[in-house]
């Protein structure tokens, strides 16, 4: 694949924790990226973006515990660089705003490595945005002071307190959590009103955000009442106090919520989009990963039945994969649209039609309801008798839909484009499996059969603590004969599904 950007190291910034903010040319980087070198601060959505044969260094730089030293990371960098290829560092925020960008971009400059930096949105004011605290607000506050909560071991303090209280302003400390009662101590001291307001902010831009409004006299106990801990920010001013007339993250109907999906990588976009823009945390787990056939007996035993389409009246689809796959293995024979001339497309459902929507090909039938018993009945109804059914389907497909063909008189083929399996280990899974087990993931959705095996499979069977958000009945008596608690969207689609996890979550008030 031809790439975009040139062959370097990269250090890209990837945002404060909601994967929404990261950059365009940020993502676009880590897109092409050969190896990539992440923490703890990269946020498990951003990693899921990883090409699947990228390298992947973990550095493992997290709150209070470091796997790797700076000095390290440098060495890795300046590694990784002298190889060549597309060497992607990820950090949280921005890598040059208390990020140590600096010192890799200073390690790289001394190897004679070629870097570039890609800035990414700073936690200063994105977190303070999402909790609904302008940085700046005209008559309110009109400067910006943003520091470091951290200091060496003992280091004297280095913060001015007397110049940031002539300043005025909003003063915001990251990494703030320990030391905040110096800070405010110091702030105080240097002549700061006790009524001024403050805030901490826990986890911003995450569905975990948290946030404690209060004065600065006040704001370290109610903090501590509250429950704060890190990763969180303090921020001072009156500018504070807006956070009542601008709040909006926190409001919105699946904040708190922490979902899995686990639809195979590439479809699990839209679902994970819907359910971030209602405020849920989501991990995308995939469960299972589609694989068209390479051998040469199944190539060849497919190339057989392509060459044959016009004997058969409909071609019948039952998934995305199965429809992309179709026109790829009919390009790569140099077949083009017009070997479709007179054969009737039938797909089960939108997701399907659309494979062949956008190559300008209207499907000729679609059930009603999604499931592929009803493709099939509906087939006996549509189809003339005597009709020849191709269907072009994974290698696994479902017996309902050939019972309900050979029930109702017509005769089919079978041709298998593609293989279901299992997925890979995804870089998330040890972190899903932890949250499972303590119980703090309300829902994982299921979209096939296959994707409850394979999680379950992933997971060791863990099967309880959740509810299971399903696509249909079949998916869902999969899940319940798994000893899961299960429930079906009104409709099988991905819109329904994320309306169904917002209508239990507002009812179990969650």
């Amino acid at each position: 694949m031809r790439k975009e950007y040139p062959e370097k190291v990269y250090l890209v910034g990837a945002g404060p924790g909601d994967p929404g903010l990261m950059s365009v040319k940020g993502l676009a980087v880590l897109r092409e990226a050969d190896v990539v070198v992440y923490d703890a601060l990269a946020g498990d959505a951003v990693l899921g973006w990883i090409p699947e044969g990228a390298r992947r260094i973990d550095v493992g730089k997290r709150s209070g515990r470091h796997s790797c030293s700076q000095e390290q990371i440098n060495e890795i960098l300046c590694r990784e660089g002298r190889r060549g290829g597309t060497v992607v560092r990820l950090k949280g925020g921005d890598p040059f705003v208390f990020g140590r960008g600096g010192e890799e971009a200073g390690a790289l400059h001394e190897a004679g490595i070629p870097f570039e930096a890609v800035p990414g949105v700073t936690s200063a004011t994105a977190v303070l945005a999402y909790a609904g605290i302008p940085a700046t607000h005209r008559g309110v506050s009109s400067s910006l002071h943003v520091m470091t909560g951290r200091r060496r071991d003992g280091e004297a303090d280095p913060t001015d307190y007397e110049a940031l209280v002539r300043a005025g302003g909003t003063d915001i400390f990251l990494m703030g959590v320990s030391e905040a009662k110096r800070i405010c101590q110091g702030l105080l001291q240097a002549g700061m009103e006790r009524t001024v307001p403050a805030a901490f902010i826990q986890e911003g831009t995450t569905a975990s955000q948290k946030t404690v409004i209060s004065t600065l006299e006040h704001v370290v106990r109610d903090a501590e009442r509250a429950g704060i801990h890190a990763p969180a920010i303090l921020a001072v001013g009156e500018a504070c106090a807006m956070r009542k007339a601008c709040a909006w993250a926190e409001a919105r109907p699946l904040h708190g919520a922490r979902i899995i999906v686990t639809r195979p990588r590439g479809r699990a976009d839209r679902m994970a989009s819907l359910l971030r823009a209602d405020g849920a945390e989501v991990l995308s787990l995939p469960a299972i990963q589609t694989k068209r056939r390479r051998g040469e007996q199944e190539k060849a035993a497919l190339s057989r039945v392509l060459l044959r389409l016009s004997e058969f009246d409909w071609l019948v689809f039952t998934s995305p994969s199965g429809a992309a796959y179709f026109f790829d293995e009919m390009r790569e024979r140099r077949m083009d649209l017009r070997v479709l001339n007179g054969r009737r497309i039938a797909v089960i459902g939108p997701a399907t039609g659309e494979e062949f929507e956008k190559r300008g090909i209207f499907p000729d039938y679609m059930p009603s309801c999604y499931y592929a018993r009803d493709l099939g009945e509906g087939l006996c109804k549509e189809a003339s008798p005597g009709s020849r059914i191709l269907l072009l389907r994974a290698g696994e497909g479902s017996e309902a839909l050939t019972e309900a063909l050979t029930h109702g008189g017509l005769a089919y083929e079978d041709a298998a484009l593609y293989d279901t399996r299992t997925a890979p280990t995804p870089p998330v899974l040890e972190r899903a499996c932890a949250l499972l087990r303590e119980g703090r993931v309300d829902f994982v959705t299921f979209t096939s059969a296959s994707t409850v095996r394979g999680f379950l499979e992933m997971t060791e069977g863990i099967a309880r603590g959740f509810t299971a958000v399903c696509i249909g009945e079949e998916t869902a008596r999969a899940a319940k004969a798994a000893g899961m608690e299960a429930v079906c969207s009104e409709v099988p689609g991905v819109e329904s599904m994320t309306a169904c996890i917002k209508e239990r979550f507002c009812r179990k008030g969650l």
